[in-house]
């Protein structure tokens, strides 16, 4: 089992760009850089040092988690510990925030998030913490969290489950999977229709037209994109847009020479309150650099949900707002026909043309 973290995870330190718009792909990505050096082990010792001997094991169902790890779950969960903001809102999306006993200090969404006892950061959260919770299961995540955490909490008997989504089709599985393992079937299955339904829903629309060639902006300085194998290509690709940074590398530091070089039609950004970021768009364009990107000089900036930086299902609300944005014409007629407005906020979703 190997756990991956990118060595060009991105750093906070643009000031000029405003924290709001960042702060969830700080507690998605920036976290690992900040994080990735302190130490488990010594935690992990004292965590086995302080923690009650375990209680007989209840009954329990025997699943496969997403990274091929064998897991007994006790058939009646009554308390989750999430250890990534996506965990935290596939649990409430399945209507099981009531037994969430804790998340982690990024988890914050929906707002009951946030009310939950803290078990600290996603790459090193406090076991001790986590065991005086007496959670029946843990949920965490490849991409965010570290194997050693996963490991220390399976040897002190605590349950891990461990997502690895890839891609949106991906993303809908885990959330079908853990509704299944937290009996919320009856909110998952509409659920994953739903999402699936739009997704097709968003093919037929889209069905001949060009893909987009954008920028996503993950960071700004360094400047940080996304490569051709995460989530967030695959949702852009789900929206008709393609990324013109075409590397392996999940977040890779790129040239913004070679940007200028290729010229995206679009750029797009991801924030939580689109309207915050028109004063740092306009920053960007005096900049070296920037002000030659023709994308930026004609006012073809979209700003979606920074829902875009999770795989969990609002990830499907940002790909239609970035659809649209980037589409639009795909729209027009069939929603006249249908006589119901598009679906778009200012607060959500803005050009800035």
């Amino acid at each position: 089992m190997e756990f991956k973290s990118s060595p060009h995870a991105p750093k906070c330190i643009d000031a000029d760009f405003s924290k709001g718009r960042l702060a969830a792909l700080c507690a998605w990505m920036a976290v690992l850089i900040f994080l990735f050096g302190a130490a488990v082990p010594a935690q992990t010792r004292m965590a086995q040092a302080t923690a009650e001997p375990p209680a007989a094991a209840p009954a329990a169902h025997r699943f496969t988690d997403e990274i091929g790890r064998r897991v007994d779950v006790p058939m009646d969960v009554k308390r989750i510990v999430s250890l990534a903001p996506n965990l935290t809102e596939i649990v409430f999306a399945l209507g099981e925030g009531d037994h969430l006993a804790g998340d982690t200090d990024f988890c914050d969404y929906p707002p009951e998030a946030t009310q939950k006892p803290r078990v600290g950061g996603p790459v090193n959260p406090n076991l001790e913490q986590i065991v005086a919770l007496t959670p029946g299961l843990v949920l965490a995540t490849k991409s965010i969290n570290r194997r050693e955490t996963v490991e220390a909490l399976a040897h002190l008997g605590l349950p891990v489950y461990v997502t690895d989504p890839h891609s949106v089709d991906e993303m809908i599985t885990s959330v079908e999977r853990l509704g299944r393992i937290l009996h919320a079937e009856k909110t998952a299955v509409p659920l994953v229709e739903d999402l699936r339904a739009r997704l097709s829903d968003l093919d037929r629309r889209l069905a001949g037209t060009v893909p987009r060639r954008v920028l996503f902006v993950v960071w700004t300085d360094p400047l940080i994109s996304i490569g051709r194998d995460t989530f967030i290509a695959d949702a852009l690709r789900r929206a008709g847009a393609r990324s013109v940074v075409d590397t392996t590398a999940e977040w890779p530091r790129v040239s913004l020479e070679e940007i200028v070089r290729l010229q995206p039609e679009f750029v797009v950004f991801a924030s939580a309150h689109a309207g915050d970021t028109q004063h740092d768009i306009d920053a960007l364009r005096s900049r070296p650099g920037w002000r030659e990107l023709d994308a930026l000089r004609h006012g073809h900036i979209v700003v979606i949900s920074d829902a875009i930086n999770r795989p969990a299902p609002r990830m499907v609300d940002a790909i239609e707002q970035l659809a649209r944005a980037l589409h639009s014409e795909s729209f027009v007629s069939r929603d006249r026909q249908s006589r119901r407005a598009p679906h778009v906020t200012e607060e959500t979703c803005a050009c800035a043309r």
